[in-house]
C-alpha cells in the first residue's frame, strides 16, 4: 500500500512517522509543505474527512502567537482556510492519506496501524 504524508520535513513528529512507515514497509510519498504550499483543495479534501478543530496545531508556536482575533478566525471554515494555506505549520502533522482515501492526524501508531491492515 502507498500513502501519502503531508508535513514539514524537519519536523520531529514526521521524524516519527517517515521512520514508523518505513520500519514497516510501507511506500509513501512525502509532499513538504515548505516546498509545496497546501492549497485550498487539498485542504477542503482533507476537511471532509475531519473537523476543523482536528485539523488546526493548536499546540504550535505560531498558533500561540497569534491574537485572539485571529485564533477566532479559524474557528471558522471559511476564514480558516486562507490562514492555514498560508501558515502551513498550523497543520497538524502529519496529515497521512490512505489508498481508500481515508486519513489520520498526527503521529498515533495504532491509528495508522489499523489504516495499514
Amino acid at each position: 500500500m502507498s500513502v501519502k504524508v503531508y508535513g514539514i520535513k524537519n519536523c520531529n513528529t514526521m521524524k516519527k512517522a517517515f521512520t514508523f512507515l518505513e520500519e514497516k514497509g510501507v511506500a509513501y510519498d512525502f509532499i513538504d509543505y515548505k516546498k509545496q504550499k497546501p492549497t485550498k483543495d487539498l485542504l477542503e479534501g482533507f476537511l471532509e474527512k475531519v473537523s476543523l478543530e482536528q485539523l488546526v496545531n493548536k499546540k504550535g508556536t505560531t498558533y500561540r502567537k497569534m491574537d485572539d482575533s485571529q485564533k477566532a478566525a479559524l474557528e471558522s471554515q471559511k476564514s480558516a482556510l486562507p490562514i492555514l494555506v498560508e501558515n502551513s505549520s498550523m497543520i497538524k502533522r502529519p496529515v497521512i492519506v490512505y489508498g481508500d482515501g481515508s486519513i489520520t492526524l498526527g503521529f498515533d501508531e495504532e491509528a495508522i496501524e489499523s489504516h495499514l491492515s
